[in-house]
């Protein structure tokens, strides 16, 4: 784990350069997006898991963490579709346990992890219909899963809404971040964003 600022940690994976966050209070912690990486939870007990959106590399490592809440947005389905589009990308087969969603929200939604304030955000389809924006206002760090990607090109599926995405990161700039974690690669800063390409539909 690399602390970005104060109790705020990534863990970067060179699998599909995956970046997963942890959140620390006092005595609680948010794990931002599970991964695929179970031998994760040998380091990290959260207390709750914020999923960011539901594709299958930052999702099916959720079981390896329970027992912990488990936060997405209302439209945030975890089911057997997952597997099958991992299939196009591994051969051999997944072995755990899919996770659905605990609790779910609508537009926002504060947490107290151990005293310190996490606001959920969803700002509209962008990447997916239900991506979760994760702000930490006393760092200045939000974690934007796939709305943003550094080292590639931002990725808009069949599920995506290119349409919109601008609009989306206006929104997440206005919470005025100092860090931006992507869902892919290394940590950000808002200007990255603001001149960041805008996907086109596949």
């Amino acid at each position: 784990m690399i602390e970005i600022a104060d109790g705020i940690f990534v863990r970067r994976h060179a699998e599909l350069d995956l970046t997963l966050g942890l959140v620390t209070g006092a005595g609680e912690s948010l794990l931002v997006d599970s991964g695929m990486d179970f031998a994760l939870a040998r380091e990290v007990r959260p207390s709750r898991i914020v999923l960011t959106h539901n594709h299958f590399d930052h999702v099916l490592a959720t079981e390896a963490f329970l027992p912990c809440e488990v936060w997405a947005h209302e439209g945030c389905v975890v089911d057997e579709s997952l597997l099958e589009d991992r299939a196009k990308h591994y051969d051999e087969p997944f072995e755990g346990t899919l996770v659905a969603p605990t609790h779910t929200f609508r537009d926002t939604v504060t947490l107290d992890v151990g005293g310190r304030r996490v606001d959920l955000h969803h700002f509209g389809p962008a990447h997916t219909s239900h991506d979760v924006v994760v702000h930490v206002p006393d760092a200045g760090v939000v974690f934007a899963g796939d709305l943003v990607e550094q080292g590639a090109p931002a990725q808009a599926g069949p599920d995506a809404t290119p349409s919109n995405w601008r609009h989306v990161l206006d929104l997440l700039l206005e919470l005025e971040p100092r860090i931006v974690v992507p869902g892919h690669g290394d940590p950000v800063d808002a200007r990255f964003v603001r001149e960041m390409a805008i996907p086109e539909a596949t």
